[in-house]
Parts: C-alpha cells; structure tokens; sequence
C-alpha cells in the first residue's frame, strides 16, 4: 500500500485504526477537539485517535436529545461516541462553544441511565494569553493527565521530543504544496492525530518521497480560512470548485504543526477556532498571502455560518486588490430593505395587571435619557451581554446598559428589519445572532428620529464573554465600528463527571462550596484585570466598599423575587400571568445594586401579595397553568395571553422571575470576599439554563412548584430540558416558534396546534390536577 492510500485509510476508517492501536496492547483514547496536541495522550502511553461526525445510525440519538438545540454535527458526532467500545476513553477540549454541551450532555445521559458510555473526561484549556489563564490551564491540564494515568498505560517519556521530530516533518511535506493537495494535506495532518508515532516515522519519510516525484498542481491555488473542517468532503468540493488549497488556517489545517513545547500554551492565542480574534486572524492572513500569492482566498462557513459571517469582512479587508475573494458555500441573499413609509401593524398590545409596571417604564426612559446625557458630556459608557459581569461597572459609577435590553427595545419599537438592512450595507450579516447584533446595529444608525429612544449612545467599553462561538466575533465587530475598549471574560466548564443537581439549594449561600475553585480563582483575576482597566479608562476609583453594599442590594433584590415567585406559584388562580412577571422582573433586573432596583422588587412584590389577598387574578377562569421554556416573547407579548379567553390557558412560570429567584443571589457573609462572590455569580451564568443536568432539573422543579398542567417551548429549547419534563409527567410542545424572527405565514398552524395541545395532554394534566372529570 501506498503512504498516501495508508493515510487516507486512516481518516477515512478510524474504527479500524483503532482497533490495529488494541490489537497492538494499547488502550484507546478518542478525542473530540482540533487543539487537543497527540503528545498529551502518547505521553501515558495511550492511542489517540481522532474523532469527527461520521455516518453512524443516528436513530437512537434522536429520541433521546430530540434536535432542538443541537447542530447536525452535535447529534452526528453524538452518534459516534455511542458507538465507541466498552474499554475506550474519550477526552473533549474547549475547541469550540458546541463540545462543553456535548460533554454536558453525555454527563447528564449517564447519569440517567439513558446512555452506556466510555470513561469521559473534559480538557478546559483557555485561551486569553496572561497569568490567571496559565494558572487555570496548569491545573485542567493536570486533572488530565492524572485522568489519562488512571487508563493503564505505561508512562512515555519521550512523547514531546516524538511528537516534535513528527511535526518538523509534517512541515517539511506542508513545505512541498502544491505537489501536495489540500485534499491530501487534510488527509496528511488528520491522519497524524490517529497513526502511531512508530508508524508515522517511518511512513511520513516515505509520503515525502512520493510527494517529491510528482510535478505540481496546476491551475488556480487558495488561501482557505473560516471555520474548522473535519472530514474531507468540504475541501474535495472546494477544491473541485476554486483551485488547489495551499494553505489554510483552520484548527485541523497548517495550525496543528507549530512547535509544542509547553502543553498549558498549547491553546493561547489561538490562529483558528471559534475564540480567534477576527482582526488577528486578518492580519496573520494578509502576510500569508503575501508570502503564498494565492490565486484566490476562500472563507468556508460550513456548519458553523453565524461565526464565519461575523468575521468575514475582517477576512476580506485583508485580502489585496487583484486576489480574489469567495466565500463558500455561497451566503444567503441580502435582508431585503426596509420597507418605506408607514410601519406594519403591530401585534396586538398584551394586557397588564400591575401599576408597577407604567412606573417602572417612565423610570427606564428617564434612566435612558439621563445615560444619553452622561455619554453625550464625556462620561464613559459601557454595553455589555447579559452574562456579563455589571457589578463592577455599577460600583465604579460607569453608565452601562445590558446588550439584550437594547434589543428587546428595538424589537418592541418594530425596528429589527430596518436595522437588518443597516448590517447587511456595512458588510455585516444581517441575520448571524441577530438578538445580540442590535448593539452593533445601534452603531450604524443615524436616523435620529426612527432611532429607539434616541438611539444607543457610541460605548467607549464593551464586555463580553466567551460563551458562544459567534458572540466574541459580533462584539469584536462591534468594537471596530466603535473604537469601544473590548473586555473579553473566558467561559469555565465544570469538568466534574458527578456534580451536585440541585443546585438552587445550594449557590446562594454555600457557592464557595458548591463551585470548583479554580473557576473562581479564574473568574475574580479577570475581574481584578477589568477593573483596572475600567479604571484607567473612565478616571474613576474602584471602592471595595461600595461593591459591597451593591452585592447587598442584589441580593436584597433578588430575595424579593424570590417571594414573589413562591407567591405566584402557590396560588390558584395565579395573580398574575408572565405577561406582567417578565417586565416587572427585568426593567429593575437591569438596574441591579441600585436602591431603585430593590425598591422596584419589592413594590412589584407588595402588589402582587395585594392582588393574592384581594382574589385578583390574571385570568379569573384560569383552568390551564402553563410553563413557557426559552427566552420571552418580547416583541409580541400578547403571545401569552391569546388563549386565556378561550381555554383558561395562563403562562405562569417563564425563566425571568424563576432565574432571578435562584440563580443571582450570592452571600458574602463568614468573611467572604465581594468580589469572588460576584466571580461565583458569573462563573455559572447560563448554566441554570443550558447545561443539561442543572436545567433540567431545576425546569422540573419550577414546572412541579408552578403546579403546571404543560409547557410550550422555543425552537431552541435544550432537548434534555424537555425531555426531563417529560419523564416528570409534564406535557410539552414544541413550537418550532423564534423569540425574535416570526413567520406571519406560519401563525394559523401554529394556533391550530397550540389548540390541539390545550384541549388535549395539558387539559387532561389540569382535569387531574383539579381533580375534575377530563
């Protein structure tokens, strides 16, 4: 056989590499993520072997996780774990924002019972380059290794020094393209994950000699650049359509034969990936085709289309005038204008039932107004994701306002298209994480009367983190339109195989205990890092103090939230529905570690208790109760309340008040320090809500609390939420319904089925509840 048809034998069927590497005495180890470096495995005396989404039965899989919230290669490469053998291991990195859900995922299927699985293991290596990360990575890194030396294998001393003789080789045959073909260069640097070291020293010598004898290709060359890619189709096809790749600088590409000295490095800095900085990425390509002189440059969105559109006029400003430039496949059309004149029809207005509300509205404009003055005299202004840390910015006196606040503005304004269009003419996609891109849109709008409010002033600091794979790229987008400082905060995975369930129990009050302390020690550095910064930047004088009395505000606020909500849920009928919950929870949530913010809790907590004591209900012939699993419907609240009249249906229970009851209060009594009690709320935002085993459990407990008879649940609710209420008892459907981009055409079906469930699963839940005939 040829070195050329041995490596493709190899990418091609990993199973049967696998099984020569058992054949051979050594324990198997797959590992799911381009940056987990072979010498790490080879090093306990281990076989790596490389796993990617292939073609295995997928119908197992699919009724177990459903496809809500999960990308074809998730469930794809779910579907190849289930297949690895009883006595193989499987290690999953940090390479992208998809694999921590993966890992979550198989955690939560076994510990149900619901899935066989290898012993797991999760490497969180980061990436931002200072000293709190190297210490984080120095410890993950550790646990690794202390994982990979429980598998039985015999140490291997020289895995380093093997490892390097081997890449030196991969670049000297990189060096020999376009002899060779990105095809075969894929194919090459895949196969060197999974071959033996033995076997690739002397098989790579021989590639090289048959690499050497050929002439080069001829025809167009490429630069590639985008999103990873696994397998070898997309680069035949690109191949086949563009040129011969030359070079490319995704995860599985030229990236993987840089010198490796120091594992806890390894990811720092990365030049691909999903956490790459975009403008970075730009620069290092833009010397790269001056070096190369490509024909054409390639940007491959794949799978993974929102995190590509959102860097790809970074890409594209890179390459020079007389190189041609292509994205592939091909993106979707242009949003269309925005149409002229009169605005559409709103929704229909929702019905409110609390006073609170029209004053906490004039509040928030007042509050917006007076920001827009604050910015507009010089003072330093902030936007920032939700998951972001605020705390800070609100003991320092930096005026700030939250990301998906403002997009909720936009939306309840009707603004979304035409901000869509402002994207698309600046060369940004209109439709990539469209939620999170109002901010950026914000930017490009100068239209002062149809701007929301006035418009959102231009930040001088953005903070974000790295939680999403489009996210860190919109922000940093969004930093270029602005000139705004970035403030980049890593997201940590709990790498714990058996962690506690119920955690609403327990992070209130005992977090210091409940959180592994290497998160916490990672999550405060940074703050201290942002602090400083924010110092420098806006003047002002970080108090310890003060951060202090707003982390008692907090927690006072949140403690009326946490009233409220028991209220809600212990009385029948409910006093009020989500239609009143969500503004009443989030106008002041947004203004936490103020006295206005408490004060707003407990008046929405005071009236509601009146409404409950006076027999005041949001739907006097309430016979349904209902959960509502995802984000609100903001832009049409009127959602939540279509069917009271007709079915007694009322939405009871959504995430706002029921998160801002248990996932936000952090007590820094015993001597604990404010600020590591603000890490311990941020270290585990999201959590709540998507790590399987944590939202799962806590959507069932809210859903048995509320007395629920049924949820309905967004297009990307996490499957194993739902399922979790399924196996509680509680009916659920699906919508297949957007928070933020609705299908007029689609509304009829929609009411059909939403009928259909009322009067049917949810209408038995509740007769039984009632304990009434059905």
């Amino acid at each position: 056989m040829s070195a050329l048809n041995r490596i493709l034998a190899a990418v091609r069927d990993p199973e049967a590499i696998a099984a020569e590497h058992r054949a051979a005495g050594k324990r198997v180890v797959w590992t799911l993520g381009w940056d987990i470096p072979r010498e790490l495995v080879d090093a306990h005396g281990l076989a790596p072997v490389r796993l990617v989404p292939g073609s295995h039965d997928r119908t197992a899989i699919d009724a177990l996780v459903g496809k809500a919230d999960m990308a074809e290669r998730g469930l794809a490469l779910l579907a190849a774990i289930a297949a690895i053998p009883q006595g193989d291991a499987l290690l999953i990195s940090h390479a992208d924002a998809d694999q921590p859900q993966i890992f979550a995922t198989l955690r939560e299927l076994g510990r149900c019972g619901a899935m066989t699985l290898p012993p797991v293991a999760f490497l969180d290596l980061l990436v931002i380059d200072r000293e709190p990360t190297h210490r984080y990575n120095a410890i993950r890194l550790a646990q690794t290794q202390d994982w990979l030396a429980g598998l039985g294998g015999t140490h291997a001393p020289d895995a380093l020094a093997t490892g390097e003789v081997i890449r030196a080789e991969l670049r000297t045959l990189n060096a020999l393209r376009p002899r060779l073909t990105g095809t075969e260069a894929h194919a090459l640097f895949a196969a060197a994950a999974t071959l033996s070291p033995a076997e690739l020293l002397t098989l790579l010598p021989q590639f090289r000699s048959e690499i050497e004898a050929r002439a080069p290709a001829t025809g167009s060359t490429v630069l590639l650049s985008g999103v990873e890619i696994e397998t070898l189709g997309p680069i035949q096809a690109l191949e086949g359509e563009h040129g011969t790749v030359i070079g490319e600088d995704h995860g599985w590409g030229e990236t993987r034969l840089a010198p490796l000295t120091d594992l806890t490095r390894w990811t720092l800095s990365p030049t691909a990936g999903c956490f790459a900085s975009a403008r970075e990425r730009g620069e290092r390509l833009a010397a790269r085709i001056a070096e190369t002189r490509p024909d054409k440059v390639v940007h491959y969105h794949g799978d993974n289309a929102d995190t590509a559109a959102w860097e790809t006029k970074a890409i594209s400003s890179a390459v020079p005038h007389g190189t041609i430039f292509a994205v592939s496949p091909e993106p979707p059309a242009p949003a269309p204008e925005a149409p002229k004149g009169p605005r559409p029809a709103p929704p229909p207005r929702s019905r409110k039932s609390l006073k609170a509300i029209a004053r906490f509205g004039a509040y928030q404009r007042d509050w917006f107004a007076e920001i827009r003055a604050q910015a507009a005299a010089g003072d330093t202004f902030a936007a920032v994701n939700a998951n972001a840390p605020q705390e800070m910015l609100r003991a320092l006196g930096i005026p700030f306002v939250v990301n998906q606040w403002w997009a909720s503005i936009v939306a309840a304004k009707q603004q979304s298209a035409r901000y869509a269009t402002l994207l698309a003419a600046a060369g940004l996609p209109p439709a990539a994480e469209a939620y999170s891109a109002q901010g950026a849109a914000a930017a490009l709008d100068h239209d002062a009367e149809q701007a929301p409010w006035g418009g959102l002033p231009k930040p001088d600091v953005l903070g974000v983190v790295l939680h999403t794979d489009a996210g860190p790229k919109l922000f940093e987008a969004w930093s270029d339109l602005t000139g705004a400082k970035l403030q980049c905060f890593q997201r940590t995975v709990d790498c714990r195989w058996e962690i506690p369930i119920d955690w609403w129990d327990g992070l209130a009050e005992d977090w210091d205990h409940f959180i592994e302390a290497e998160r916490l020690d990672l999550f405060e550095a940074e703050l201290k890092i942002a602090i400083a910064e924010l110092e420098q930047i806006s003047g002002k004088a970080f108090d310890p103090a003060r951060l202090a009395e707003v982390m008692d505000l907090v927690n006072e606020q949140e403690d009326y939230y946490r009233e409220t909500r028991d209220l809600v849920a212990r009385t029948v009928p409910a006093p009020i529905s989500v239609v009143d919950q969500m503004p009443a929870t989030m106008v002041p949530q947004w203004h936490r570690g103020t006295e206005w913010g408490r004060d707003a809790a407990k008046d929405f907590y005071e009236e509601v208790v009146q409404r409950a004591a006076d027999g005041d209900a949001a739907c006097p012939t309430e016979r349904i109760r209902l959960m509502f699993v995802g984000r609100g419907v903001w832009g049409d609240m009127g959602f939540y309340q279509r069917w009271e009249e007709s079915h007694g249906a009322v939405f009871v229970c959504s995430m706002y008040l029921s998160l801002a009851a248990d996932g936000y209060i952090r007590r820094h009594d015993r001597g604990r320090d404010p600020l590591r009690a603000l890490a311990a709320r941020f270290v585990t935002m999201g959590d709540e809500l998507r790590m399987a085993t944590w939202a799962g459990a806590w959507n069932v407990k809210e859903a048995l609390l509320h007395q629920v008879d049924g949820a309905m649940a967004l297009s990307d609710a996490d499957p194993l939420v739902l399922r979790a209420l399924r196996e509680a008892g509680i009916p659920v459907l699906e919508l297949d319904m957007d928070n933020y981009v609705r299908d007029p055409g689609a509304e009829e079906d929609l009411n059909r089925r939403v009928v259909a469930f009322l009067e049917g699963p949810a209408a038995e839940a509740s007769a039984k509840r009632l304990g009434v005939p059905a």
